[in-house]
């Protein structure tokens, strides 16, 4: 049944943006919009589709941080890992965030609700440390701040 729905999916998709390179990533993120993540099936048949090998489309879905080749939890939780984050504290955000959650960087909690994974710019270098929570963005954190926004979620 997801092949099936995969297949209508990349159909509707191509349809609409064609199938040269410069669709390849707005079709995986339409994909991932629509699955949650872009799974190995899911990379094999773009690249069926798209007439190029499947390491260019894991090559390019591995390399923008917000495309996920695994699958993450309901809630992506992105911290910022620019020096200008670090030098505002990131770390003990970090910290309050995986003792709150009980988890480390890279890792999903047990339920799938939450995953804890890093952002290279959010463009908010002026009021960080910053992170986002799926497509909110939030700045001038504490890590009372970071926990209480975590713990809206729930």
């Amino acid at each position: 049944m997801l092949r099936e729905t995969l297949l209508r999916k990349l159909d509707e998709l191509t349809e609409l943006r064609g199938t040269k390179r410069e669709s390849v990533l707005p079709v995986l993120q339409d994909l991932q919009t629509t699955f949650g993540y872009l799974g190995e099936e899911t990379i094999n048949e773009v690249a069926r589709r798209f007439g190029i090998s499947q390491t260019e489309v894991y090559s390019v879905a591995s390399f923008y941080h917000f495309l996920n080749t695994q699958e993450k939890g309901k809630y992506v939780i992105r911290i910022c890992r620019t020096i200008s984050c670090e030098l505002r504290d990131k770390a003990s955000v970090l910290r309050a965030l995986e003792s709150e959650l009980g988890i480390h960087m890279g890792e999903t909690t047990h339920d799938r609700k939450y995953t804890l994974d890093y952002a290279n710019c959010m463009g908010m270098c002026d009021r960080g440390p910053s992170m986002m929570v799926n497509d909110d963005l939030y700045a001038d954190l504490t890590p009372s701040k970071a926990v209480d926004i975590v713990r809206s979620y729930r």
